[in-house]
């Protein structure tokens, strides 16, 4: 200690002229963070490579995080701040934060055509179903203007991360969550809107090729009167017990029934499913268990322009194990056939290939997606 006093009396009655050049040294270190600050500053947004240094042949659906995200925040008012464009990265929440009972998100993807033009697959319907859920979860939500604004820029900024054209695509995940502490359950006081992307390839480790189903006895996803319908938190966590055992067990997905009778067809994991025979498409009806998905939703619509019957109704699982084919569908499946389903000791197989009804329909889907084919819908919107 008194080691220590005697260094500060020295250093107290150091000569004026130390002091001054201590000082300039300390102006000049802060002049040239300043001017780092100011050249960082200058740096475009978006970065001009044409693509980023990406292996595109094998892309799988892990996640590779793009350069940017958005950001935007909502206090108990319910109205949204301006948001804007971030570099990636972790964000900070409260550990009483209220993302444990309030969170939905949605999925959609952006797909370079052969001109290099980038292209989104009907975003004003993630956004509507975004603020369906978000009013049953009692959350504040974008307005649809809002949330496709923030997807058209989280997608041109992140631009080389979009894959060539039939390579994959840009998969884009709005994320809307309780960020305010809150203890006892109710709404949180703060809510953040991000978004964020990653290039994917397929969804499944078979690729294109067909799927081996399992249908579940004892795990159920959703109930009636539930949030089955919802594109929650809450609807992802309860399958992935089943799921993993399945995938023990060989199976690329499980399909689950009905709570009450435990008879009929609902959704898999992270899709739904279309039952073939004839020329009869059969899809379990969204009545509030089932979430109802906009790439569903457009391949009836496509199937409907092609001569088929398209059915939505209540799907016995005989009627499944009866059909000509199987197939599911969803933004990050796209479509994609089954080969196989096991329901309890029977095994059967469908048909696939090229002639298949499923194939026909991902054909004109993927085409209007990506800009091969005309779209006279409406459904896709330029963003560059």
């Amino acid at each position: 200690m008194i080691k220590a006093i005697s260094y500060l009396r020295k250093s107290l009655v150091l000569p004026l002229h130390t002091h001054i050049r201590t000082l300039q040294t300390f102006s000049k270190y802060n002049a040239q963070a300043a001017s780092a600050l100011r050249e960082e500053r200058k740096k475009p947004l978006y970065q001009d490579d044409e693509y980023a240094n990406m292996d595109w042949d094998n892309l799988g659906f892990g996640l590779t995080p793009a350069d940017y995200m958005y950001v935007m925040k909502c206090s108990k008012d319910g109205e949204f701040t301006k948001g804007e464009l971030n570099r990636f990265d972790n964000i900070q929440l409260s550990p009483s934060a209220g993302v444990y009972s309030q969170a939905i998100y949605e999925g959609t993807k952006a797909y370079r055509k052969e001109n290099g033009k980038l292209l989104l697959f009907r975003p004003d319907h993630n956004a509507v179903r975004m603020q369906l859920g978000a009013e049953r979860m009692l959350m504040p939500s974008p307005s649809v203007d809002q949330f496709v604004d923030a997807v058209k820029q989280t997608a041109f900024a992140n631009k080389r991360w979009v894959p060539p054209s039939g390579k994959g695509s840009l998969y884009i995940r709005p994320l809307l969550m309780g960020s305010g502490p809150i203890l006892g359950l109710g709404p949180a006081p703060e809510y953040t809107f991000i978004v964020y992307a990653s290039p994917v390839g397929n969804y499944f480790k078979e690729g294109i090729a067909a799927l081996n189903l399992y249908v579940e006895e004892e795990y159920v996803r959703a109930a009636p009167g539930g949030a089955g319908g919802v594109k929650s938190i809450t609807n992802y966590a309860p399958v992935l017990k089943a799921l993993s055992r399945a995938k023990s067990r060989g199976f690329s997905d499980v399909l689950y029934l009905d709570s009450v009778k435990k008879k009929y067809l609902e959704e898999a994991s992270s899709c739904n499913v279309f039952v073939v025979k004839g020329r009869t498409i059969s899809t379990p009806a969204t009545n509030g268990t089932i979430l109802e998905g906009i790439t569903r939703k457009s391949v009836m619509e496509i199937a409907s322009d092609q001569g088929y019957e398209v059915v939505e109704k209540a799907v016995h699982v005989d009627e499944v194990m009866d059909a000509d084919e199987v197939f599911c569908t969803g933004t990050a499946v796209g479509v994609a056939p089954v080969g196989t389903i096991t329901y309890q000791d029977k095994r059967v197989e469908y048909e696939t290939g090229d002639e298949s009804a499923c194939q026909k329909l991902r054909s004109v889907l993927v085409g209007i997606q990506t800009g091969l084919i005309e779209d006279n819908k409406g459904w896709v919107t330029c963003i560059n």
